[in-house]
C-alpha cells in the first residue's frame, strides 16, 4: 500500500477544519480533486474515514487513527527536510523545546548552557508554556520536545525525571507566619501576594489550584523574576510562591523564611518528554542524551 503526501496533508486539513471545502482550501487542491483524494484514500485503506453530513464531517475511528499517524508521518518528513536543509545550506540545526517557568528559570540554564557550548552547531530555542499545554502541543506534533511537571503527561508519552520542583511559600523573616514550617494553602486567603505577571505558565498553575480552593489571590505587585519576587517578600510587601530552588538561592541573601506547602499540587516532578525519542530529530536526539545525563 503506498501513501501519498499530498493526500495525508489534505485529510489532516480535512479533519482539523471538520469540513472538506475548508481542508480542500488550506490544502490548496480544487474540492473535487480533494473529494476524490479522500475517497481514493478510504478505497485504498478498505474502511471509511469520515462521516459526511450537512453541517460537515466527522471522523471515524478509523479516522482519527489514521490522523494521529498522518500527523507523525508529516511531521518526520519536516523533520528530515529541515535537518538535510541545515547540512545543505551550512547553518545551524535547531531543536525547539517547551518548558514550564519552573524549569525556564531555575533547572535548564546551566545544563543548557553545557549543551550549547558541547555543540556550536546547534542552537537551542526556548518557548515558556503551561505543562498541560505543553503535553498538548506535543500530542498533536506541533512540538518535538518538552519540559514539563510529570503529572500533566499522558501515559503514552515517553518520559524521564530530570528534577523535583516543591513549590515553597516565601514570607519575610519577621512577617506573619515566620517560624512555621508547614502551611495549607487554604490559610492563605486574603493575604497581600507578590506574583509573576498572568502570562507565565507557573503562574496560571497556581492561579488554578488557588480558585479551586477558592482562594482569593490579592496582587500587590506582579514581576517576571524570581529574585526580584523575593526582594518585595523580604521588604514586607506580601507573600510569594516559587520553586523551592528560587527560594533557597535568595533566602542565603535576604531576610525571608520559607515555609512548605502542604497541598499536593506545590510538589512536582519535572520531565523531559516526547511522543517517542527514536523518532526526534538528530539534533533533538543529542538534547535528549545530554539532558538525561544531566538529571539529577
Amino acid at each position: 500500500m503506498r501513501f501519498d503526501l499530498v493526500d495525508l496533508q489534505l485529510f489532516i486539513a480535512v479533519a482539523e477544519s471538520r469540513s472538506i471545502t475548508r481542508g480542500a482550501q488550506r490544502a490548496h487542491l480544487a474540492l473535487a480533486s480533494a473529494s476524490a483524494r479522500i475517497k481514493g484514500l478510504e478505497a485504498a485503506l478498505g474502511v471509511a474515514l469520515l462521516n459526511r453530513g450537512r453541517r460537515g464531517i466527522e471522523l471515524t475511528a478509523a479516522g482519527e487513527s489514521l490522523l494521529e499517524h498522518a500527523r507523525t508521518i508529516i511531521h518526520n518528513v519536516d523533520a528530515m527536510r529541515g535537518d538535510l536543509a541545515a547540512y545543505a545550506s551550512g547553518i545551524r540545526a535547531s531543536v525547539h523545546l517547551l518548558a514550564n517557568t519552573s524549569g525556564l528559570a531555575e533547572h535548564l540554564p546551566k545544563a543548557l548552557a553545557v549543551f550549547l557550548r558541547e555543540h556550536p552547531d546547534i542552537n537551542v530555542d526556548v518557548e515558556e508554556r503551561e505543562s498541560t499545554d505543553i503535553a498538548a502541543a506535543i500530542a498533536t506534533g506541533a512540538a518535538d520536545l518538552g519540559f514539563a511537571a510529570e503529572h500533566a503527561l499522558p501515559d503514552n508519552f515517553e518520559r524521564f525525571l530530570f528534577s523535583e520542583d516543591r513549590l515553597m511559600l516565601v514570607v519575610a523573616r519577621r512577617g506573619e507566619f515566620a517560624g512555621r514550617r508547614q502551611i495549607d494553602f487554604q490559610e492563605l486567603a486574603e493575604r497581600d501576594f507578590v506574583g509573576l505577571t498572568n502570562s507565565t505558565a507557573l503562574q496560571v498553575h497556581i492561579s488554578k489550584h488557588a480558585a479551586r480552593l477558592g482562594v482569593r489571590l490579592r496582587f500587590r505587585a506582579r514581576l517576571r523574576d524570581f529574585d526580584a519576587i523575593c526582594q518585595m517578600v523580604a521588604a514586607g510587601v506580601g507573600i510569594a510562591v516559587v520553586p523551592e530552588a528560587a527560594a533557597k538561592r535568595c533566602a542565603q541573601s535576604m531576610p525571608i523564611a520559607t515555609i512548605k506547602i502542604r497541598d499536593s499540587w506545590a510538589n512536582r516532578k519535572l520531565a523531559i518528554c516526547a511522543r517517542t525519542f527514536n523518532t526526534l530529530p538528530r539534533p533533538a536526539k543529542q538534547l535528549v542524551e545530554h539532558l538525561r545525563k544531566a538529571a539529577r
